[in-house]
């Protein structure tokens, strides 16, 4: 076996479609769109490059010419020193399955980071931030949503075969919007608090106020988000691009916000599920993709939503604000204006019990976990697991 390391464009495309190599007779599999995946590691795209000590290399495993195997490697400037260790990461991880050429990967990664000054490394994880490519597959292993990758069962026993510890689980959570089950009794009694107050509204964006999304996100997320760990607040530059890039494949209705005296003050933001239109164009948005992509954009074929990100203003917390938000969606879900059956929540860590919580006051059920793993180089060192949230 032959480790080799990712230097021209064709090794690169290599690299890229090895997983659609490996999974070709796998059902479940959906190519992720290429051009994401290459702007991962472009430095003029992903600014985590701009960061002091920001590096990324990437890595084939090949047997007798053939590709067996992938990887990369990356130190994070912006988190890598946040953690007790110095904290590098590895991911977009597949491989065949044999603990041999896994070892030989892992070790690869490990190799290099240790040479950078890192002491640990997590994976397999993204070079950039959590909302997409973060995490392997352990439970549920159906058809993944946009930004996720799916991967063999196998994968958990190379990782842990190798040494990998379990940091934290991602759990995927899903509800059959046409399942018109109510909330308990306590949950409609918090929301009407909030929903009898004059001085709060719950609704999604009228076409009048899309050019106002980027702001009310902006100023919601990084009230709710920007301090939890691992978490950086977003600039109102990268909301305003975040939304130019939904434009073309976002739902307005599915962006939903409270507001206070027509203050921003929550949401609960979501977008049509895009996997459901890009298992049609095989990775490629070129001219035949984008047509594949527009066509069955246009004919229904996704009839699945998928939640991006749900928040409160630490202010407004406990005061039924959250509940008040998700009884006024469900009443537009509940209609017969959306397409959509189900709708699913991605990435809730275990880290974060009262987001769990929330997802399980929708009425919604785990139907997929994904989990971060964190290898210690120095193996006498104690293991801890990721922080719990207000813990």
């Amino acid at each position: 076996m032959q480790v080799v390391e990712v230097k021209t464009v064709a090794q690169e495309t290599e690299w890229i479609e090895f997983p659609s190599v490996l999974y070709a007779n796998d059902p479940m599999y959906i190519r992720n769109i290429d051009r994401e995946i290459r702007d991962v590691f472009n430095p003029e795209v992903n600014r985590v490059f701009k960061e002091p000590k920001s590096e990324a290399i990437r890595w084939m495993l090949k047997k007798e010419g053939k590709v067996i195997g992938r990887i990369a490697a990356f130190v994070n400037g912006r988190t890598a020193d946040k953690e007790k260790q110095p904290t590098g990461g590895c991911g977009f991880f597949d491989c065949i399955n044999e603990q041999e050429a896994a070892n030989a990967l892992f070790g690869a990664a490990k190799g290099w980071l240790a040479l950078r000054g890192m002491e640990a490394m997590d994976g397999p994880i993204n070079f950039g931030e959590r909302d997409k490519f973060w995490g392997v597959l352990i439970d549920g292993f159906t058809q993944q949503n946009y930004g996720m990758f799916y991967n063999a069962p196998y994968y958990k026993d190379l990782l842990e075969g190798y040494g990998f510890q379990l940091y934290f689980k991602q759990y995927t959570y899903a509800r059959d919007i046409n399942k018109t089950k109510d909330f308990e009794p306590r949950f409609y009694e918090r929301a009407q608090k909030a929903l009898d107050n004059p001085d709060l509204s719950f609704r999604h964006l009228a076409k009048k106020d899309m050019s106002m999304a980027a702001t009310y996100f902006h100023e919601v997320y990084n009230k709710a988000w920007g301090g939890h760990s691992g978490v950086k607040p977003m600039t109102l530059e990268q909301c305003e691009k975040m939304m130019k890039k939904l434009k073309p494949v976002m739902d307005r209705r599915l962006l939903y916000f409270g507001f206070y005296k027509e203050q921003p003050i929550s949401f609960f933001i979501s977008i049509p599920e895009l996997n459901q239109l890009f298992k049609h164009v095989n990775g490629k948005m070129n001219l035949i993709g984008t047509i594949k992509f527009m066509y069955h954009k246009l004919t229904g074929s996704c009839n699945k939503a998928l939640g991006l990100v749900f928040g409160v203003v630490p202010e407004w917390h406990g005061k039924g604000v959250e509940s008040a938000i998700v009884v006024a969606f469900s009443q537009l879900a509940w209609g017969k204006g959306l397409p959509y059956d189900t709708i699913e929540m991605n990435w809730c860590g275990d880290f974060n019990p009262k987001m769990m919580h929330v997802c399980e006051q929708l009425g919604s059920e785990i139907i997929k976990t994904h989990a971060t793993y964190r290898y210690l180089f120095d193996r006498e060192m104690p293991f801890e697991r990721c922080p719990v949230i207000g813990a």
